[in-house]
C-alpha cells in the first residue's frame, strides 16, 4: 500500500504518524509547523487502504485528522484507527486527535460519541473558553473553526481543557494524548475549498453562512496561530506527563 512522507530530509528528526481520511486532504498548517520543528511525517490514509502500524516502534507519536465519516461507523478502518489510538495510549507516545480524530481518541478511552440532542452542528467560528486547567497551560483563542455535527463525552480520567456552548467538550488531555473538536490546521486556502465543496451544509441547524467563515478568519486567525504554536509545543514536549497506567480503557 502507498505511504506518503514529507519532504523533510532523512535524519531531520523523529517520525510522526499522520492519519488523513480523504485523497486530497492535507495536514495543513499543523503539518507545516511539525516539519518546521524537525519532524518527518509518515502520512497514511487507512480509509483508502493504507496499512496502519501495529506498534509505535518506528514512530514518535501520531496525529489523526478529521473527515466526513463518523467515529461510530462500522467501516473496518474506523475500528483500526481506534485500535491505533489504543496502541498510542498504551505506548505513552504524544498523540493528537483533530475533530474526528478527537472523537476516535475519545472512543479509544471508552467515551461516547454522538450527535447533538437537538440536531445542532458547528460549521464556522464559535466561541471557546478554557477551563482552569487549560488556562494554566497557555492562552486560548476566543473563537475557533469548526465543521462537525457530533461531539464526544469527556473520557474517564481525562482533563477538560476548553469548553463551548453547543458542544461543551472542546479539548481534553489524557496523559500524553490530546483531543480537540475544532480545526486549527485549516489554512485560508483550505477554508475556501471547504466552503465551496460543503456549501450545501450551511442550511443545517447552527451552521454559519460561508461569508461568516471568511470574516471569522480575518477576526480570529492570528490568535488561533499563536495558540497553535504553544499547543503543539505542549503536545510534543518531551516533558509532557506520562500516560496513565494501563493505557486505554476500551469499553
Amino acid at each position: 500500500m502507498s505511504r506518503a512522507t514529507s519532504d523533510a530530509p532523512a535524519g531531520a528528526g523523529d517520525t510522526l504518524l499522520v492519519v488523513l481520511h480523504q485523497k486530497r486532504s492535507t495536514p495543513g498548517r499543523i503539518g507545516e509547523r511539525l516539519i518546521a520543528r524537525g519532524y518527518q511525517l509518515d502520512i497514511r490514509r487507512a480509509a483508502l487502504g493504507d496499512p496502519l502500524p501495529d506498534s509505535f516502534r518506528d514512530h514518535a507519536g501520531v496525529v489523526v485528522f478529521g473527515g466526513p465519516m463518523s467515529a461510530n461507523d462500522e467501516a473496518p478502518f474506523i475500528a483500526d484507527e481506534i485500535r491505533l489510538m489504543e496502541l498510542a495510549l498504551a505506548a505513552g507516545v504524544p498523540s493528537l486527535g483533530i475533530c474526528l480524530g478527537a472523537q476516535l481518541l475519545a472512543r479509544a478511552l471508552g467515551a461516547r460519541v454522538a450527535p447533538h440532542a437537538e440536531g445542532t452542528c458547528e460549521i464556522g467560528y464559535y466561541p471557546l473558553a478554557p477551563t482552569e486547567v487549560g488556562a494554566a497551560l497557555m492562552p486560548w483563542p476566543s473563537h475557533v473553526y469548526h465543521w462537525h455535527s457530533e461531539g464526544f463525552d469527556l473520557p474517564t480520567g481525562a482533563e477538560l481543557l476548553a469548553t463551548g456552548e453547543a458542544f461543551p467538550n472542546q479539548a481534553f488531555r489524557h496523559g500524553r494524548a490530546f483531543g480537540v473538536q475544532f480545526h486549527p490546521e485549516v489554512t485560508r486556502e483550505m477554508m475556501c475549498q471547504w466552503t465551496e465543496i460543503g456549501a450545501h451544509h450551511f442550511g443545517r441547524p447552527g451552521a454559519q453562512p460561508g461569508l461568516a467563515h471568511l470574516e471569522g478568519w480575518g477576526r480570529y486567525d492570528t490568535a488561533v496561530c499563536r495558540w497553535l504554536d504553544a499547543f503543539l509545543d505542549t503536545v510534543f514536549s518531551p516533558d509532557a506527563p506520562a500516560a496513565p497506567t494501563g493505557g486505554a480503557d476500551r469499553r
